[in-house]
C-alpha cells in the first residue's frame, strides 16, 4: 500500500479563539469589606471544566478613614488578589477607571452611603454598556436594616447571606414599593476551614473582639477584665484574644479603645497562658476549641465549622450590641457560666437559617446567584441602574450622601472633584504625594484627636 502523502493528510482542525478575559472590579472601603468583596467577586465568576472564561480581577480601595493598611491586606487572607495589584481611588477616579477600562462585573463592597454613590455615579456615565453590579452586606445585619438595605437598592444584585435575610431583604424593599428582584440568597464568601476536631491535650478558648461593639471603656475594660480571670481560673488553657486591628488602623468601624492598650493598665499584668494575637480567622479558627464572643461575624464561622460557639450576655441582650440577632440559637450565655464549664448547644434550626451551612450544603450556596449572574451578562444592554432613592424621593437626603463623595445631586463629579491620577507624570506624583500627607493627617485627627475631645466633653 502506498504511503499517505502530506498533501493526502486530513486538515489539522484550528484551535478555537481563546474566549476574552472577564473583567471584574472590587472596589472597598475596609480591610474586612475587602475580603468580603474580592471573595464575594470569585465565588461569583468560578467557571466549571476547561471552557470557563478567563477572569481577571481589579482591587480598589475607596479612599477614607478605614483604608486597610498593607498588613491588614496581608492579614485578610488568601483571596486570589495580589496586594500589590490593589490601589486606592477616589470615589471620581474609580468612576474614571469603570468608564475607561470597560468592567464586566463590579462588586460594591462598601458602607450603605458608599453604594448608593456609585449607583448613582455609575448611572450618570451613560455608558452604552454598562457593568453588571453587585452588592451585599458582610456580615450579619442588626442595626439600621431599612436605611442600608434602601442605600444599596438599585444594584442588579444585592446578595443576602441567609435565608433569614433574604426574607427580610425582601419584606423591606416590597414595604416601601420597591422593586425586590435583586434580592439574591446566597452565603458568607469566607467560610470554610476543616470541621472541628478536638486534639488530645489542646484547650484553646478564643474572644473574638470587636472594634466598636461595646462602646464604653467600662464595658470593654470588663470583658478583658473577665477573659483575663478565665485565664487565671483555668491555668492549663490557653485563653487568646483575638484582635481586628493594631492601634493606629481602621478597620470597618472606629476602635477608639483598644483592648491593647487596656490590657498595659490591667492590675496584676497578664497570665502567662493569656495571649493577644491577630492574623487570618480562619488560622486561629483550626486551633480553637471554644470561641466566645459579643456578636462578632466570627461566629459564624465558627459554627460553619461545628465550633463550640458562646454569645455573651453579660452586657445585656441589646440591639447596640448586635447580640440580640442570636436569640434563638441557644448560644446565649455568661462568663459565670462559661467560667464553670457550659458550653451551649446550638439551635440546629436556627443555625440552618442562619446561612452558616454547617449541613455541608456551602458548596452549592453560591449557585443560584452564579447563575444570576452569568444571564446578566449575557444580557446586552442591561437597563439604566435605578435605585430607589432620587433628587425626587429624597431630595433632604441624597444630596448629602452624594456630595461625601464629591457628587453632585444627578451623580456627575463635583467642579473641583479630583482627576484620574497621571501615571509617569511629575504632576500626579506630587498630587499623590499631596494625598498621602493629607490622609496621614486626617487618620490622625480622626484616631487620636477626636476620641480625646469627645472624652473631654464628657467630663
Amino acid at each position: 500500500m502506498p504511503s499517505r502523502t502530506s498533501q493526502d493528510a486530513e486538515p489539522a482542525e484550528t484551535p478555537a479563539a481563546p474566549l476574552p478575559a472577564l473583567r471584574v472590579a472590587v472596589l472597598a472601603d475596609s480591610d474586612t469589606r475587602w475580603k468580603w468583596g474580592a471573595l464575594t467577586a470569585r465565588r461569583l465568576t468560578a467557571g466549571d471544566g476547561q471552557d470557563a472564561r478567563p477572569v481577571e480581577v481589579s482591587g480598589l480601595l475607596l479612599r477614607g478613614r478605614a483604608t486597610p493598611t498593607p498588613r491588614q491586606l496581608a492579614e485578610v487572607g488568601e483571596v486570589g488578589i495580589d496586594a500589590g495589584r490593589v490601589r486606592e481611588v477616589t470615589a471620581v477616579e474609580f468612576l474614571h477607571t469603570v468608564r475607561d477600562e470597560g468592567f464586566d462585573l463590579v462588586v460594591l463592597a462598601l458602607v450603605g452611603g458608599g453604594v448608593q454613590a456609585m449607583l448613582h455615579g455609575l448611572a450618570a456615565l451613560n455608558l452604552p454598556r454598562r457593568p453588571v453590579v453587585v452588592t451585599g452586606y458582610v456580615g450579619v445585619v442588626y442595626e439600621k436594616l431599612a436605611d442600608g438595605l434602601l442605600l444599596r437598592h438599585g444594584a442588579d444584585v444585592v446578595l443576602a447571606n441567609s435565608a433569614h435575610d433574604a426574607e427580610r431583604f425582601r419584606a423591606v424593599y416590597e414595604g416601601v414599593g420597591a422593586d425586590a428582584s435583586a434580592v439574591t440568597e446566597a452565603a458568607l464568601p469566607f467560610l470554610g476551614g476543616a470541621p472541628y476536631q478536638p486534639e488530645e491535650g489542646r484547650d484553646t478558648v478564643v474572644f473574638a473582639a470587636q472594634p466598636s461593639v461595646p462602646a464604653s471603656r467600662a464595658d470593654r475594660a470588663y470583658l478583658l477584665r473577665r477573659l483575663v480571670e478565665h485565664a487565671r481560673l483555668h491555668p492549663r488553657r490557653e485563653v487568646l484574644l483575638k484582635l481586628r486591628s493594631k492601634p493606629g488602623e481602621h478597620t470597618t468601624h472606629i476602635e477608639e479603645l483598644p483592648y491593647q492598650k487596656l490590657a498595659q493598665k490591667l492590675p496584676g499584668g497578664l497570665p502567662p497562658n493569656f495571649r493577644l494575637v491577630y492574623g487570618h480567622m480562619g488560622e486561629v479558627l483550626d486551633r480553637t476549641d471554644l470561641l466566645v464572643t459579643v456578636s462578632s461575624t466570627a461566629a459564624l464561622e465558627s459554627l460553619h465549622r461545628r465550633i463550640p460557639t458562646a454569645i455573651l450576655t453579660d452586657l445585656g441582650v441589646r440591639e447596640p450590641l448586635g447580640n440580640h440577632h442570636f436569640v434563638g440559637s441557644g448560644l446565649l450565655t455568661s462568663w459565670d457560666r462559661l467560667d464553670g464549664g457550659t458550653r451551649p448547644k446550638p439551635d440546629p434550626e436556627w443555625v440552618a437559617g442562619q446561612g452558616v451551612a454547617a449541613d455541608g450544603s456551602y458548596g452549592t450556596a453560591y449557585d443560584t446567584a452564579r447563575a444570576k449572574v452569568a444571564c446578566l451578562l449575557t444580557t446586552g444592554q442591561l437597563p439604566p441602574l435605578a435605585p430607589y432613592y432620587t433628587p425626587a424621593t429624597a431630595p433632604g437626603y441624597l444630596p448629602g450622601i452624594l456630595g461625601r463623595h464629591h457628587l453632585a445631586p444627578d451623580g456627575t463629579p463635583l467642579p473641583g472633584a479630583a482627576a484620574p491620577q497621571e501615571p509617569g507624570r511629575v504632576r500626579g506624583a506630587v498630587r499623590e504625594t499631596v494625598r498621602n500627607a493629607a490622609r496621614g493627617a486626617y487618620r490622625h485627627g480622626v484616631q487620636r484627636v477626636a476620641p480625646v475631645i469627645r472624652r473631654m466633653g464628657e467630663l
